[in-house]
């Protein structure tokens, strides 16, 4: 059933994205590049390095290692552009972001996956044991169609139609949020005793994983010199993934076929919102 679920709404979610995206946005951030690659190189590298180091350190099992890094290396949400408004950051910086990410991370992905394959000492007899391997070719495919396609739809509609293109925009940026709530939900039910008995250490590496990526995003955008509302921007996008298409690429039949490598996106899901939430309440009464 999840399944089921999971891919409509990553698919949406990707075209609302593609509504939102504007000429003016890419023209813009050529003139202020230093944000674009540093967001860039937190969500592609940094956020990866942090979950490898703290699934090692935690010694994780073979299935939520795994996890861990599925979720590190998807995307940005298409929710941190609505984090990024709410904190008063740049939100043109934000979409851009979330699209550039999505774009290339359809191509990073099976890399850093490969490498946690070979990496955890437990993987091998649990690769045997579950059947699990990386089928790049589907990967990339089921990322195309999801993604780059519905991104692309999105943003030709806005340019062709931008009247129902803003209509259209307006109603799926209220839906995205409570539909991946509802995705978490129901994976949350399907794993409930799964996630009972892991919810502690998992939890643990979530929250921290979250607390790191924004503490040196933070740190690193200061040291390049960036204004207020880019860092605010860049700490937000390094930390909100894209929970949803962790979920697909989990659950998909023609990828691993294992809802429960989607629990660490499901905790994941959960522990960004309220770890962003209190960083918004924190920067807006500074």
């Amino acid at each position: 059933m999840g399944i089921l679920i999971v891919l409509p709404i990553l698919t949406v979610l990707m075209f609302g994205l593609g509504l939102s995206l504007k000429v003016e946005d890419f023209k813009a951030l050529a003139y202020k590049p230093k944000a674009l690659i540093l967001g860039i190189i937190g969500q592609i590298i940094l956020l990866p390095a942090i979950a490898f180091l703290l699934a090692e350190l935690f010694d994780l099992p073979a299935i939520f290692y795994l996890g861990v890094i599925l979720i590190a290396c998807c995307p940005g949400g298409s929710s941190s552009n609505v984090f990024s408004r709410l904190a008063g950051g740049d939100v043109a910086l934000s979409i851009t972001l979330t699209a550039i990410s999505s774009i290339v991370t359809m191509f990073t992905i099976p890399v850093v996956l490969s490498i946690a394959l070979n990496q955890c000492s437990g993987m091998e007899a649990f690769t045997q044991q579950g059947g699990i391997h990386l089928p790049v070719g589907n990967l990339l495919i089921q990322n195309i169609l999801l993604m780059f396609i519905p991104i692309v739809a999105g943003f030709v509609l806005s340019r062709l139609c931008p009247v129902t293109a803003a209509k259209l925009d307006k109603i799926i940026a209220k839906i995205s949020f409570p539909a991946l709530m509802l995705l978490a939900t129901i994976f949350f039910i399907q794993h409930h005793k799964t996630i009972g008995e892991n919810i502690a250490t998992l939890g643990i590496v979530i929250t921290l994983m979250l607390v790191l990526s924004a503490g040196v995003s933070a740190l690193a955008s200061r040291a390049v010199r960036l204004n207020s509302t880019q860092r605010k921007t860049i700490v937000i996008e390094v930390g909100m993934q894209n929970a949803a298409q962790a979920i697909a690429i989990a659950s998909s039949p023609f990828i691993f076929n294992n809802s429960a490598l989607a629990i660490p996106a499901i905790i994941y899901a959960l522990m960004m919102n309220v770890v962003l939430l209190i960083y918004v309440a924190v920067v807006k009464k500074r």
